[in-house]
């Protein structure tokens, strides 16, 4: 297979992770360490957070931040229907229930109206997903939280430094969740983080993120002499996962400008197709990360995307899909709770007729350009053909 000369995603690594990381290898501790903590420290500075908690993903943190509110059987989490089914899965695991609701139309997103369809005796939490790093409208919806004294969490997997107002995400709810996987704004390798301002919270995160012990490596007064008073996970990240995520921590304002020039560029010569929809990366209050531009198809289905992927692809452009279907219709949900076509029809929308293109540091000059030329190609032949 010819490799693709603009990639989706690219891990973007040097010799400063390089170096980094030599230097834990060649030293005594490789977990339970300092540069965790050090790490853990800098991006809560960063975030403007008073506590951020290193986990091994951003699932982890996600199913950290529901079982440290003891949210189990019974009780219900409200969930876009768009997003990654790491968010939904976190419900699941701790047994309670997903209620799924349709996103806007207008950028994706999770609406505090939709979320009031769904509320009732039995809802404890809203998880609120920043859709490709745009946050949500977070003043109504932290409004009708604190009206019915919901549990707002962040999913923040793609939304690293995005803005609301002033505010970064993950310190818009209760408690925010970030992703670190390898082609992400930046990256640990694997790995993620739990923000919050509450110190209770992060405190049973942080024990409950290593199994539950009552001291940690740092705190015990006797070597391996710890009691287990709660249940908890293996859900530690490494020392070398966190001197990757310190370097990458230090390069993240300088690509993220990147990003949102790329981004702009690709909306800006996009906009001259008009089959194409872009969504605006800065709606209100809300300042989008650009994680990657999602070119929007028409509704009616009359491009087929498989028609132009495949056009992209041949002129080696990587592409992606975010998200392949909406979560409540794919099989196990689907079975479990009996969802049916229909019912998001935004969210069936968008999973059907977008297509996700790379805005990342690693493109080339006039990659635009390129992208532009070849989904214009691609609509051509569709139309002749038809």
């Amino acid at each position: 297979m010819q490799p693709h000369n603009i990639p989706f995603g690219q891990p973007m690594l040097d010799q400063d992770e390089i170096d980094a990381v030599t230097k834990v290898l060649k030293g005594p501790i490789l977990a339970h360490g300092p540069v965790c903590l050090e790490f853990e420290e800098a991006f809560a500075k960063h975030i403007g957070v008073d506590h951020a908690i290193s986990v091994s993903s951003g699932t982890s943190g996600l199913h950290l931040s529901l079982f440290s509110r003891q949210i189990g059987p019974g009780d219900e989490v409200i969930v876009p229907a768009m997003t990654h089914v790491a968010t939904a899965h976190a419900v699941e695991y701790c047994s309670a229930k997903p209620v799924f609701v349709d996103v806007d139309p207008k950028n994706g997103n999770i609406t505090s109206d939709a979320i009031s369809s769904e509320i009732t005796e039995n809802t404890k939490s809203i998880m609120v997903v920043h859709f490709l790093g745009l946050p949500c409208d977070m003043d109504k919806i932290n409004a009708n939280a604190e009206k019915h004294q919901l549990f707002v969490i962040e999913d923040a997997a793609l939304a690293v430094d995005a803005l609301y107002g002033e505010t970064k995400a993950g310190a818009l709810g209760n408690v925010g969740c970030f992703s670190f996987y390898p082609i992400k704004h930046m990256t640990t390798i694997e790995g993620g983080m739990v923000t919050t301002n509450d110190p209770q919270l992060a405190e049973s995160i942080r024990k409950r993120k290593a199994f539950g012990y009552d001291h940690s490596h740092q705190t015990r007064k006797k070597p391996g002499v710890y009691d287990v008073p709660i249940l908890g996970y293996n859900y530690r990240m490494n020392e070398v996962e966190a001197a990757v995520g310190l370097c990458q921590l230090a390069k993240l304002k300088q690509k993220l400008k990147i990003r949102e020039t790329n981004y702009n560029a690709l909306k800006n010569t996009l906009s001259a197709i008009d089959e194409i929809t872009v969504f605006d990366p800065v709606q209100g209050k809300a300042r989008s990360s650009c994680y990657c531009l999602n070119a929007v198809l028409p509704q009616d289905g009359s491009l087929n995307r498989d028609d132009i992927v495949a056009e992209l692809n041949a002129q080696n452009i990587g592409t992606s899909v975010h998200y392949p279907g909406p979560v409540p219709l794919m099989t196990y949900y689907q079975e479990k709770y009996g969802y049916k076509p229909g019912q998001f029809p935004v969210a069936e929308w968008l999973s059907a007729q977008t297509i996700s293109l790379p805005v990342a540091p690693h493109v080339p000059d006039g990659f635009e350009i390129k992208i532009a030329d070849a989904i214009k190609n691609a609509i051509h032949k569709i139309r002749k053909k038809n």
